[in-house]
């Protein structure tokens, strides 16, 4: 009979997966619910497709809970270690991946359960989390973390985009909001979108010169590359959903003119943020297959195949219908058909390697000796 591993053999303790668990796993719930939105505008796919949807919906609702617990315990239970976050340089930018995961919850709940109340209050949490963290992480960046243009990759930008994310949501709530509140969240949602954006677009210049005078990072590095779309992808949805809602809330508000010119650069803006996005995804496709010949180890970060190219399928659906061209509903399938064998790969090597241990590892401990186990109980 053939011998079954015990789980989580890496650690001496079980408590070490507690001790060691860090944000990047909300990555996880980023890549699963965005899955779940793409699958749920599928053209022409048949009932079975949007139940398929909705489920990966609520199973990202429990893999949510889940790493809240995990990482709320170790707050809880080992607030030095905790701790030793901040100063670390790239395990921080993963905070942003708290709200962005939020945010995929926060849009299911319109998409699949009706529930805009919930949403919409839910929504205020995300947005309170997404600008505390597009602020903090700078700060610490500023303030404690070392950093060299030679170490930076696009890793960067996960603490930013968190708020153009918000901002995206927001336009998804507001065609089902009275008109007061849809006034509201529409103003938000613009100012979400500048908290964000311009930011992104400093990083994405400061990347490329990173990368043509130091070449591509580390392979363990290799998928950051991804990171690049998010905040085009996203920049761009936001604008055009922002942009559908303006018409029908800002007429009625007296802003007739710039509910027109809010349309035209939600359409004219979100094609050309759509269209740099075309322009790393490309690049981003053309790395992988040259680190592909080296070896591509498994790690959290291939988490960063997903949600990048989620959120960039999910604005070329969005250009369907504001342009009328049947080639962005084309280009949303195939999109959404690569982005769920992404999705089942990473997600059947992340289960694999939850099971042994080896994927919780905090890279801010590793200078520390792990706990016995008397001590891990203790704590």
């Amino acid at each position: 009979m053939k011998h079954i591993p015990r789980p989580f053999t890496h650690h001496r303790h079980p408590a070490e997966i507690i001790r060691n668990f860090t944000p990047n796993w909300f990555t996880v719930t980023m890549g699963t619910g965005v899955l779940a939105l793409a699958l749920n505008q599928l053209p022409g796919a048949p009932a079975v497709a949007h139940g398929l949807a909705a489920l990966l919906w609520r199973v990202n609702i429990l893999l949510f809970a889940l790493c809240t617990l995990f990482y709320s315990a170790r707050w809880a239970l080992y607030p030095r270690q905790a701790a030793r976050i901040f100063a670390h340089p790239v395990m921080p930018m993963f905070l942003g991946a708290i709200p962005m995961g939020l945010a995929t919850i926060v849009n299911g709940l319109v998409v699949f359960a009706g529930q805009t109340g919930l949403a919409l209050a839910l929504w205020q949490v995300d947005a309170v989390l997404a600008a505390t963290i597009g602020l903090a992480v700078p700060y610490l960046m500023f303030t404690r973390q070392q950093h060299s243009i030679e170490s930076m990759t696009a890793v960067w930008l996960l603490p930013i985009v968190a708020c153009e994310v918000t901002a995206a949501s927001a336009g998804l709530l507001i065609p089902h909001l009275a008109a007061l509140a849809a006034l509201r969240l529409l103003i938000a949602g613009y100012v979400f979108w500048a908290l964000s954006v311009p930011l992104a677009m400093g990083v994405l210049v400061i990347l490329f010169l990173r990368l043509a005078l130091h070449k591509l990072p580390r392979r363990d590095m290799a998928v950051s590359s991804w990171l690049a779309l998010g905040p085009l992808g996203t920049g761009a949805l936001g604008l055009l959903l922002l942009g559908r809602d303006a018409p029908t809330v800002l007429g009625p508000a007296g802003l007739a003119d710039a509910a027109v010119a809010a349309h035209g650069l939600g359409l004219i803006g979100g094609l050309m943020l759509w269209a740099y996005g075309a322009w790393w995804l490309l690049m981003a496709a053309a790395i992988t297959l040259r680190y592909l010949h080296q070896g591509l180890p498994f790690n959290m970060g291939w988490w960063g195949f997903t949600f990048p190219l989620g959120v960039f399928t999910l604005a070329t659906y969005a250009l369907a219908p504001q342009t009328g061209l049947a080639i962005f509903t084309t280009l949303g399938a195939a999109f959404t058909a690569a982005l769920a064998a992404f999705w089942g790969i990473v997600m059947v090597r992340t289960c694999i390697g939850g099971y042994h241990g080896h994927l919780f590892t905090a890279p801010c401990l590793a200078k520390s000796s792990a706990l016995s186990p008397s001590v891990a109980a203790s704590r």
